[in-house]
């Protein structure tokens, strides 16, 4: 038996099933070591990159051995961001599709606190969250761990960067003793191994180098006098023309004035910083993943948990002053083994900067001439789709199906015009491709969804 397929793993047939429709063919490294040491029962700390399938490994380790008869919280995965939780919960009902009555809940800040402990009232097999919100309805008594049998910290060394060791060690309190404690991380601080001494059992632990990537990144460095910052990225969006882009910024100012800079350059760009509301934020990244926008304009703080694969470039508008704040950077390039591309302006004042990453790297940098790209665009950096957004989410229990069913059906629209679906409890966002998005704005304006009529308006 292959070693790394997942039928060589102790998994319920419904989930190996689940697996081969999801097109999981073997293991990935992380996998293939973290998740026999999982299923056995074993604390664990693994270190792997994100994009790696840890998320997988540990949600099959915790989905695995759920009793479906006991309503209780069974297994916690904390993650940094809400972004990065939504991206978890989603990836953990689609692995958990083939189990019986498996019910997940995300608990994240930015959502009223009211519908959360309506919600838990009836029960939950698996909660993701972000540590203030589990704090908050621990607190409130309106969530209990007594019966947790799996905690997952993911991303834990985000986590202990933004503040969470406090509101992580109260969480901690209230579990078990006799927990399983999985702790996923992208590097391994002082300050975390310090944390996992506290609250793991003789953990295991697993590696997985990145010495030899299947995404290869190739990394090209351009100097800039610091007035030509903007201009500079123009000509790397126009010499290069990637669909999707992230630009890395220093600052909220950089990413919104670079983000108004591009679009008056017809560029379809998107702003992530702090300063927006949460919907908002929830709204770019909904753009950004569905290819209705192609330049998300982010800072570090407002990026970090997210996952968005297929990044076809990355470009930093500033170095970053932290050599592993670049590495991850560059590292949302090229995920699904395809090759990475990672575009650096260097101006002189980064120059320090610049030698902690030449530092870090295993051969020497790249350096290429501005001049002697573009100037401009030829042709306007449009993006592919168009974002349909419906006033009917899951609280009106409109499902992906329904709309799809909507628009091919009664709406007539060819299947291939349709991209991601994704549905919150009050709306849904569809992606329809640019030359078909506003007859689909008037087809569904003009019909309706499982019986009923819906407000519908097509995003910019």
């Amino acid at each position: 038996m292959n070693p790394t397929a997942f039928d060589s793993l102790k998994l319920p047939t419904a989930m190996l099933d689940t697996l081969q429709q999801m097109g999981y063919a073997s293991m990935t490294p992380i996998q293939a070591e973290a998740l026999p040491l999982i299923l056995q029962g074993d604390d664990l700390l693994a270190q792997s990159r994100t994009g790696s399938g840890k998320t997988a490994a540990f949600g099959i380790g915790l989905l695995a051995p759920l009793n479906p008869q006991f309503f209780g919280c069974q297994a916690l995965v904390l993650s940094p961001t809400r972004e990065l939780a939504t991206q978890t919960a989603t990836a953990l009902r689609s692995l958990a599709r083939g189990l019986p009555n498996i019910k997940i809940i995300t608990l994240c800040g930015g959502t009223p606190f009211g519908p959360q402990a309506a919600s838990l009232e009836q029960g939950a097999h698996v909660i993701v969250g972000t540590p203030g919100r589990i704090q908050d309805h621990l607190t409130r008594g309106t969530l209990t761990l007594d019966s947790l049998n799996c905690l997952v910290l993911d991303e834990a060394d985000r986590m202990l960067d933004m503040g969470f060791v406090d509101p992580i060690r109260e969480i901690i309190g209230h579990t078990p003793a006799r927990r399983q404690t999985l702790l996923f991380s992208a590097t391994y601080p002082a300050g975390l191994k310090a944390l996992a001494a506290e609250f793991m059992r003789n953990p295991k632990q697993v590696t997985i180098a990145e010495a030899s990537p299947s995404n290869p990144i190739a990394q090209r460095f351009y100097e800039i006098d610091e007035a030509q910052r903007f201009d500079a990225v123009l000509r790397l969006l126009a010499a290069n023309r990637p669909q999707p882009c992230i630009a890395f910024c220093h600052t909220r100012q950089q990413c919104q004035e670079l983000a108004d800079f591009l679009n008056a350059n017809s560029i379809s760009a998107q702003a992530l910083h702090g300063d927006m509301e949460q919907r908002d934020r929830d709204q770019v990244l909904a753009l950004f993943a569905n290819q209705s926008c192609s330049v998300l304009t982010a800072t570090d703080v407002a990026a970090r948990g997210i996952d968005i694969e297929g990044v076809a470039a990355v470009i930093n508008v500033e170095l970053s002053a932290d050599p592993a704040a670049h590495t991850h950077r560059i590292g949302r390039s090229g995920r699904a083994g395809q090759s990475g591309l990672a575009l650096s302006l260097v101006a002189p004042r980064e120059l320090k900067r610049l030698r902690a990453i030449e530092d870090n790297s295993s051969e020497p940098l790249d350096w290429q001439e501005i001049d002697s790209l573009p100037v401009r665009l030829e042709q306007p950096l449009t993006a592919p789709m168009r974002t349909l957004v419906v006033a009917g989410g899951r609280k009106d229990k409109v499902r992906p199906g329904d709309l799809l069913g909507a628009l091919t059906g009664d709406a007539g629209l060819p299947g291939d015009a349709i991209g991601k679906i994704s549905i919150s409890d009050f709306q849904a966002l569809v992606a329809i491709r640019r030359d078909q998005a506003k007859l689909a704005l008037t087809r569904l304006s003009d019909g309706k969804i499982k019986g009923r009529r819906f407000k519908v308006r097509l995003l910019p």
